[in-house]
């Protein structure tokens, strides 16, 4: 079958050799319809994100079921469904309190579900949605309305959940809010319209590039700064003033770059008891240096979130749901689609800021 392999740091190679086993007692087979292209796909090829290769890479996808173990139920061949990251245990103190983003059993989640020539080739972040065939746990799908296009549910999976979700459930931003939104790519943008759904007064959208302007503004930003003409905390503070000069500044501000320069902004631009929420994925040895004094006297704040602070099989459906009756912009974050082949100029479409969201369909 058609892949794409990790094999180290900067070396990716289209294969149409690659095989995958049967599912086990818990697990499913999925015949991947489209793959949505994310910006960690590209961390792990230059080494932001360290992850052991050879790995067949992506972990947004959408499609079919093929075959299920036999200990599923719920869940049958023909079935088209929605994957996600999250292959949670489903009995531990999280993820019975619905928190399964903290199951201990989500983190790592390296198995090797492939071989080529013998040789045995992992999985990446539990899915490995860049083959026309992976292996997941049952938990990992979500069954969709076969209405709905595959090549626009698979970005759901990753982007959606993550962008709306450090929204709706991590920072559970309040109508009348004020936010700014550190990066609009494809993350960004879905930042922005859970903004929009949660009522946030202002949106203010800072990017490198001037032209994702009208795009961050159709999501929902009702301003934009472009990083490169203006100092962005002085602008937003500006934008929002305040009567004490150094209270002025939103109430969240949301990071989804990885740029520690970006945080430091992010972190500047805070209001009195503003928050700052780190969405996107440095380096794993970046380092953030700040001013305290500004921090705690009056009342601001850092935290962290991880993929949305989903519910996978809440969220999907609710989601998917609000995309029906016009109320989520998901066919608009598609930019182009790809055939697996056309990898490279994907992921420099992708890298060079020219796609909200590229998509590998098979």
């Amino acid at each position: 079958m058609r892949a794409l392999i990790h094999e180290g740091e900067g070396r990716i190679r289209y294969t149409e050799s690659l095989s995958v086993r049967e599912p086990e007692k818990d697990e499913v087979l999925v015949r991947i319809v489209a793959s949505g292209i994310c910006h960690s796909d590209i961390s792990v090829m230059n080494g932001t994100i360290e992850w052991p290769a050879p790995a067949v890479l992506g972990h947004e996808g959408a499609g079919v079921i093929e075959q299920v173990g036999a200990g599923v139920t719920g869940l049958a061949p023909g079935d088209h469904v929605v994957l996600h990251t999250l292959a949670y245990c489903g009995h531990c103190a999280h993820c019975d309190t619905g928190k399964p983003t903290h199951c201990r059993s989500t983190l790592g989640n390296r198995s090797q579900p492939f071989t080529q020539d013998g040789a045995a080739v992992s999985n990446f972040a539990a899915t490995s949605t860049f083959a026309e065939y992976t292996v997941v746990k049952q938990q990992q799908v979500v069954k969709v309305d076969p209405a709905i296009p595959l090549d626009v549910a698979c970005v759901v999976g990753c982007g959606v959940l993550t962008g709306v979700g450090s929204v709706l459930h991590r920072a559970n931003v309040a109508a009348g809010d004020t936010a700014a939104v550190f990066g609009v790519g494809g993350i960004g943008l879905n930042v922005i319209q859970g903004l929009r759904l949660a009522g946030a007064a202002r949106i203010v959208a800072v990017d490198l590039l001037a032209s994702r302007e009208d795009l961050a503004r159709a999501f929902g930003a009702t301003d934009f700064v472009d990083a490169t003409q203006h100092d962005a905390p002085a602008r937003i503070k500006e934008l929002l003033p305040d009567p004490l000069p150094w209270a002025a500044g939103v109430d969240w501000a949301f990071e989804c770059s990885g740029s520690p320069v970006a945080l430091g902004n992010a972190t500047a631009s805070l209001g009195w008891g503003g928050n700052c929420v780190i969405v996107g994925t440095p380096k794993a040895t970046a380092t953030l240096e700040l001013p305290i004094m500004p921090m705690s006297m009056v009342d601001r704040g850092i935290m962290g979130v991880r993929y949305g602070t989903s519910q996978p099989h809440r969220d999907i459906a609710v989601y998917l749901d609000l995309y029906r009756t016009g109320q989520l912009k998901l066919e608009e974050l598609v930019t182009r689609r790809y055939a697996l082949d056309q990898y490279e100029e994907a992921f420099h479409d992708l890298e060079s800021g020219k796609l909200a969201r590229g998509v590998f369909v098979f």
